[in-house]
């Protein structure tokens, strides 16, 4: 891929069947054992159709290796310490791939979130449910994503690598490109 410490990105989300969704910049940060590792910085503004918010805190994404266990067929979002609400957050998605400095993957409504607390939930499973009518997801992108989202969902609640605070490493890196940017 060819990127450098704080090289900019563009993370393109997108539903079923060419409707935009996500839309932010990060930075890139690396990558290791897990996959590609981008920094979202408190203050990044996102996007989507009918909504536009800041970031209130530090994140770090990371972007699963092609072929992995599970096939890829997700996209996490580590929140800082201070966040008040949410630790990890996984869209379960098409298999990520990069097109230049954007990133692009569609994401498929069921999200696997840990919360401060520890509690571990799926959540949009009825917008799944839905979509799988309304947008006709094929046989095998509804297989793929339920698979990938119950693996997911046990190595969140087990804590399994990345899920084990392998990123904060990552947290570290932003902080000092701040640093350095300050």
């Amino acid at each position: 891929m060819g990127f450098a410490l704080g090289d900019p990105v563009r993370i393109e989300m997108e539903k079923w069947g060419g409707r935009p969704h996500w839309q932010f910049d990060g930075v890139w940060l690396g990558s290791d054992e897990h996959g590609e590792w981008i920094g979202i910085p408190a203050g990044t503004p996102m996007s989507r159709p009918g909504m536009h918010l800041v970031s209130g805190n530090d994140q770090v994404g990371l972007v699963p290796h092609a072929g992995g266990p599970d096939e890829g067929w997700w996209i996490a979002t580590f929140h800082a310490a201070s966040a008040p609400r949410v630790s990890v957050y996984v869209d379960i998605a098409t298999p990520p791939r990069w097109d230049g400095n954007a990133l692009r993957t569609v994401d498929l409504d069921l999200d696997v979130v840990r919360l401060v607390d520890g509690e571990v939930y799926v959540d949009d499973e009825d917008e799944f449910a839905e979509h799988q009518v309304e947008l006709g997801y094929p046989a095998d992108v509804v297989e793929r994503a339920g698979r990938s989202c119950e693996r997911v969902r046990a190595d969140v609640a087990g804590r399994v690598p990345p899920y084990d605070g392998s990123h904060e490493r990552w947290q570290a890196v932003l902080d000092g490109l701040r640093s350095v940017r300050d």
